[in-house]
């Protein structure tokens, strides 16, 4: 436990952060798995609607630094790539 005022506020701060960052981690995992799961499910639709949320998201985290840039643009990057993937092979059928 500090002891000094200002440790105590840096303390309180980090606290604050950490749920906060860990929230919105939580949700990037969310929106990340409902993406894969409606690729699995085939429905074409709902997994672009998904990724245009979870890419808004992912941009967000970056740029308030909760999470790397590079992480959420490679992570958008994967996901923009799977959607394209299945959207190719149902053309193909």
């Amino acid at each position: 436990m500090p002891n000094i005022k200002s440790a105590k506020k840096r303390m309180k701060q980090s606290r604050v952060r950490n749920v906060r960052n860990r929230s919105i981690k939580g949700e990037l995992r969310t929106l990340t798995r409902k993406v894969h799961t409606a690729l699995a499910a085939g429905n074409l639709e709902e997994a672009v609607a998904n990724l245009r949320v979870v890419s808004k998201r992912l941009d967000q985290a970056g740029s308030k630094k909760t999470i790397h840039k590079n992480s959420a643009a490679r992570h958008k990057s994967r996901l923009s790539h799977a959607v394209a993937v299945a959207k190719n092979k149902k053309q193909a059928v």
